[in-house]
């Protein structure tokens, strides 16, 4: 890990929405299920916690929440492309289940393992997001889980390093980049290729802030 250099400062991000959700109760395979995945932007600023974002829904503590998905952000530049592939749904922030919406988020340069300051909150780049039932759910059709894989764009969850708070305006600083050059891209990638890289697992592996679990996971292919 380094400190960012002074070119990184030219691409700082923007928070453009700060998003929490409610219980939202849908038909599941004949039964009645939770989900907090039908998030909508608030006025008020977000606390970011050790594990979660205080105030938000979390149904599914096993797969969503904890000190590896602790908040989880999409980017703004991906909203076009989707609304184009969904014209007929009422649009707002907060679509994808995220809490924040980030303007200038890119997953092919930001690597895992990434410091930002955002507000008053310290976090640190863990994982792509992996889509389950329940973004199809949000989108009210099942085929979107493999549009957004084949898409490529993930959004990213990040862990909290120093909590502290986070309005929609404040901007989200690089102030240490990884030496690992892993991206939240590759990694999503990674996670749904067919034939894997040996490389890009070995990256995975060399990098201290992927999940351990994940690693496991990708140990498993070099065998």
């Amino acid at each position: 890990m380094h400190e960012a250099n002074s070119i990184f400062y030219l691409y700082r991000m923007k928070i453009t929405s700060t998003n929490i959700g409610s219980p939202t109760t849908f038909q599941w395979n004949g039964a009645e299920e939770q989900t907090g995945i039908f998030k909508y932007p608030v006025d008020e600023p977000l606390h970011l916690a050790l594990s979660e974002v205080s105030k938000d829904t979390i149904i599914d503590r096993k797969h969503h929440g904890g000190i590896n998905k602790a908040c989880y952000l999409f980017s703004k530049e991906q909203y076009p492309y989707w609304h184009g592939q969904y014209p007929a749904l009422q649009w707002d922030w907060g679509m994808f289940g995220e809490n924040l919406t980030v303007e200038g988020m890119d997953e092919a340069t930001m690597r895992i393992g990434d410091i930002y300051k955002i507000g008053t909150a310290l976090v640190q780049v863990s994982q792509p997001r992996e889509p389950c039932y329940k973004l199809g759910v949000r989108f009210s059709d099942q085929q979107i889980l493999r549009q957004f894989i084949e898409h490529g764009y993930s959004g990213t969850y990040v862990r909290v390093l120093e909590e502290g708070t986070v309005k929609a305006g404040e901007e989200m600083r690089l102030v240490a980049q990884s030496e690992n050059t892993f991206s939240v891209k590759q990694f999503f990638e990674l996670l749904y290729a067919k034939n894997k890289s040996p490389e890009l697992i070995q990256l995975a592996l060399d990098n201290p802030s992927v999940p351990q679990y994940k690693k496991d996971r990708f140990k498993k292919f070099l065998r």
